[in-house]
């Protein structure tokens, strides 16, 4: 099986994108951190977001920064850094202060980055402080409307007699969708070409132009596929959306796989545990708002929590379990 990309891997910055929610903050008592000589926070939050702007997650992070900002008394402000498969927002945590003024969205592909390149970035057993875990993805394949593949056994039997001759879009080298359909592709025999992209939009652009013939998402495809510009091939949970119940999942197609990517925050290593606690208790509260909760329910996710000690034992566990899976898999950047 060969793995080809259409174009290096970069980890450029790109212009970023950023949001303030500063109306309507309600008032939250702070904690005197050790050295900070005030209350935490004395000043706006940053929250970094390692996918474009307007895409799922990081409607889903502008919606939890909204409620988050109303239980800490000063603003959550939204910093898009997409590109290099999800893992820029992480490495700009090694840059800032241990304050907690500073946050980032922690994909899987934190865990699998430093164990596909040959020199890693950062390490996620020891660079960071795990705040709070917060929700996973619905996943899936699409394709045109138009195209001549109804079900993704159809999509997968032209992949394997047309080697190297289809090619899909993802957000990113080494994310869940990069390496499930590689999984797909060593299971079934299949060579075909991996398109990364900086985000969904990149992602939708190219299919409905043409210039990719499948892509794999988490669910900003939904509105497309509900207009009939785009058509479902399999959802990767390990049930069927509710938003598609005529979608098979990836099981019912006949793949053993089921991929939800879960994810959190986290911030630099050293944070001070106080103030890891007001910042956990302050994003839990906005996890379960009705008001973020119904941004979940419109991609088709949930509630995922775990607090700091639980989440930095899932870390160790999960960089453990996708080691395996990268060399089992002889995946390389």
């Amino acid at each position: 099986m060969r793995r080809m990309l259409s174009r290096p891997f970069q980890a450029t910055l790109p212009r970023r994108a950023a949001l303030g929610l500063g109306a309507g903050l309600l008032a939250a008592p702070g904690v005197r951190a050790q050295g900070a000589g005030g209350r935490f926070p004395d000043r706006p939050v940053r929250l970094l977001v390692p996918w474009a702007a307007g895409g799922t997650t990081d409607i889903q992070m502008r919606a939890l920064a909204e409620q988050a900002s109303r239980r800490l008394g000063q603003p959550v402000i939204v910093e898009n850094r997409p590109g290099a498969g999800g893992v820029l927002a992480a490495q700009q945590l090694l840059n800032e202060r241990p304050d907690g003024h500073v946050l980032a969205q922690m994909p899987i592909s934190v865990f699998r980055h430093p164990q596909m390149a040959q020199r890693a970035l950062f390490n996620p057993l020891e660079d960071f402080t795990w705040v709070i875990h917060v929700t996973g993805y619905l996943f899936g394949i699409v394709v045109k409307a138009d195209a001549p593949w109804r079900t993704l056994a159809q999509f997968l039997d032209h992949a394997k007699a047309n080697p190297g001759r289809i090619n899909y879009g993802t957000p990113g080298v080494g994310t869940s969708l990069h390496i499930t359909m590689e999984q797909i592709a060593a299971a079934r025999g299949i060579e075909w070409t991996h398109v990364p992209f900086r985000g969904w939009a990149e992602n939708a652009q190219s299919l409905l132009g043409g210039q990719i013939h499948a892509s794999a998402d988490s669910s900003g495809w939904a509105d497309l596929v509900q207009s009939g510009q785009m058509r479902l091939l399999a959802t990767w949970g390990a049930e069927r959306a509710k938003r598609f119940p005529d979608v098979p999942t990836l099981r019912e197609s006949g793949i053993d796989i089921v991929s939800a990517s879960p994810y959190g925050l986290a911030g630099p290593k050293g944070m001070n545990p106080e103030v890891v606690r007001v910042l956990h208790d302050a994003f839990r509260e906005a996890l379960f708002d009705p008001a973020h909760v119904g941004i979940l329910d419109r991609f088709d996710m949930a509630p995922m929590h775990m607090g700091p000690d639980e989440y930095a034992a899932f870390a160790r566990r999960t960089f453990q379990e996708e080691g395996e899976m990268i060399r089992r898999m002889g995946l390389r950047l």
